[in-house]
């Protein structure tokens, strides 16, 4: 049975990158990921992450005034993307962005809402939010087996992280759950939730789902 979708806690800024470095060697030079999430979330930590595992050493920002920044190494090209600023996602097709799109490259897409349907189809959707909200997700999938609503419709809080316990993940079937849904609001902590949105995503769920942190 395929995993549709596999969440990790995230306790602290380390476990962010450490998330990060995993999905980096499972990419394997190649792929494009969307992520989702408020602002201050980790997505820019994140993709710290993925850069370190080929060989980036320097600090990583995130582009917010040039929209990308291109990363040459040794074993692929990474392009980082921060497309908060487009005030209207057909501005994505005008600059041109579509070239960096290559099946040889890594595309690391922030704020891929504000692309709308001019973004290329992505192959992971990656979504940090409060673990109190992977909680509740989890709680309403037990009670009714699907979870409604759009996944970038729903608000992340952004609280101050603080070291969680790791549980144990229950099941690598259908969906792959690692928060604890008795989590209130006032812990600390956040999840990040991995999808697929191609059959090479897919490819790369299967391989994430065997991975802890």
């Amino acid at each position: 049975m395929q995993t549709q979708e596999v969440c990790w806690p995230l306790a602290n800024e380390e476990q962010t990158v450490l998330a990060g470095l995993k999905l980096g060697e499972a990419l394997k030079g190649r792929g494009v990921v969307h992520l989702v999430g408020e602002m201050g979330a980790g997505k820019t930590t994140f993709c710290r992450g993925v850069l370190r595992h080929y060989g980036h050493e320097g600090a990583v920002k995130s582009p917010t005034y040039s929209l990308v920044e291109p990363y040459s190494l040794s074993e692929c090209e990474i392009y980082h993307f921060d497309l908060f600023r487009l005030s209207d996602p057909e501005e994505f097709n005008y600059l041109g962005f579509d070239d960096y799109f290559s099946s040889q490259a890594i595309c690391l897409v922030e704020w891929p809402e504000k692309g709308a349907d001019f973004l290329p189809l992505c192959d992971l959707i990656i979504t940090i939010k409060s673990l109190s909200q992977g909680a509740e997700k989890n709680s309403n999938l037990n009670a009714s087996g699907s979870v409604g609503g759009s996944r970038q419709d729903r608000p992340v809080v952004d609280p101050e992280p603080e070291k969680l316990e790791n549980p144990e993940s229950e099941s690598l079937e259908e969906v792959v759950f690692v928060a604890d849904t008795e989590t209130s609001e006032s812990v600390a902590g956040r999840i990040l939730c991995i999808t697929a949105n191609s059959d090479y995503g897919q490819s790369l769920m299967d391989h994430l789902a065997k991975q802890t942190l």
